[in-house]
């Protein structure tokens, strides 16, 4: 009898500590872009690798496709993302309360934790369009991308210094990443416009299942753009990286960064920024844009609003800050 209240007390205790384990558990969700966008892959790379430690950390993460930079923000705001990645741009809009974010206002509670690769505003239109250059946009279809999108922000930022609307196309239409290249090569819209990193799988879709090439994004009003706003650098997207443009294409660009809030609390990301900085070899592998990347530049690149207190405490121990 003595064994087996021993037996129940211990098959007891296995049970608090079990109950325990599965209470400490951390479920965190990570918002990104479509499926063919580099968002999607920085997403699911981060969470592969924090998933490694979950026995550990108790920490698990999923990645889901979303609507992209501006969603992703607001996504964080509301609660129901735990962080996101987002172009620099609408990082500092969010912040500041511009732009896209005027309406909200200021949003102090906004936490950088990274920044990752550059992104150039690309336009890829079809061979046979007759766009080469950017003001030849007018009067055609173009996918200007789906609202809370960073690209549909950048493109209206470009649009209102050249004095563009909607009107000034033959047809604006707001399909999402994922779904322009086809709506390319089906020939129901003559361009399309991306904010990605290179080399990007939805442009390669494009150029490989149909005759495109990359337009340049150059003249004066682009220039005074590019000056007039801090997340804005000129870029280029290298010659022979798509088929159909074999010299280099001028443009401009922002930063991809990974962003947060107040409301996540400092061991969650100080876990997640571990998971990436200690297996930046093997992140760094994950997705060809992520290649050049350099610790000492992912902590400032980019980023407007301050560091997480969970990012600020791994760059510490590290030495970086």
């Amino acid at each position: 009898m003595k064994h087996r209240v021993n037996a129940m007390i211990a098959s007891l205790a296995l049970c608090g500590l079990a109950a325990s384990a599965v209470a400490q558990e951390k479920f965190v969700t990570i918002g990104t872009g479509g499926q063919t966008g580099v968002y999607y892959v920085v997403g699911q790379s981060i969470c592969r690798l924090v998933n490694r430690d979950s026995a550990k950390t108790g920490i698990k993460c999923t990645a889901p496709s979303t609507g992209g930079s501006v969603a992703n923000l607001n996504s964080i705001k509301s609660g129901d993302q735990n962080m996101g990645v987002a172009q620099s741009d609408q990082q500092f809009n969010a912040y500041k309360g511009e732009g896209a974010f005027a309406e909200q206002g200021p949003w102090p509670e906004l936490r950088a934790v990274f920044g990752v690769h550059p992104e150039v505003f690309t336009v890829v239109a079809r061979a046979d369009s007759g766009i080469k250059t950017f003001d030849d946009l007018k009067g055609k279809r173009v996918n200007i991308g789906n609202p809370g999108s960073g690209q549909r922000a950048t493109m209206d930022a470009v649009m209102a210094v050249k004095g563009w609307t909607n009107d000034d196309f033959q047809l604006a239409s707001e399909l999402k990443s994922a779904e322009q290249a086809q709506a390319l090569c089906d020939n129901k819209i003559d361009a399309m416009v991306f904010v990605v990193g290179h080399p990007s799988g939805s442009i390669q879709e494009a150029s490989t299942s149909c005759d495109t090439l990359i337009v340049p994004v150059t003249g004066t009003e682009v220039d005074g753009l590019v000056s007039s706003k801090p997340y804005y650098a000129k870029a280029s997207i290298k010659g022979g990286t798509y088929k159909g443009s074999d010299a280099d294409v001028e443009s401009f660009g922002v930063v991809a960064t990974f962003v947060s809030s107040t409301a996540s609390d400092e061991d969650t990301i100080y876990q997640v920024v571990k998971a990436v900085f200690d297996n930046f070899g093997r992140f760094k592998k994950l997705h060809p844009a992520f290649e050049n990347l350099k610790e000492e530049n992912m902590l400032k690149d980019g980023l407007s609003a301050p560091l997480h207190d969970g990012a600020v405490k791994y760059y510490k121990e590290k030495g970086w800050m």
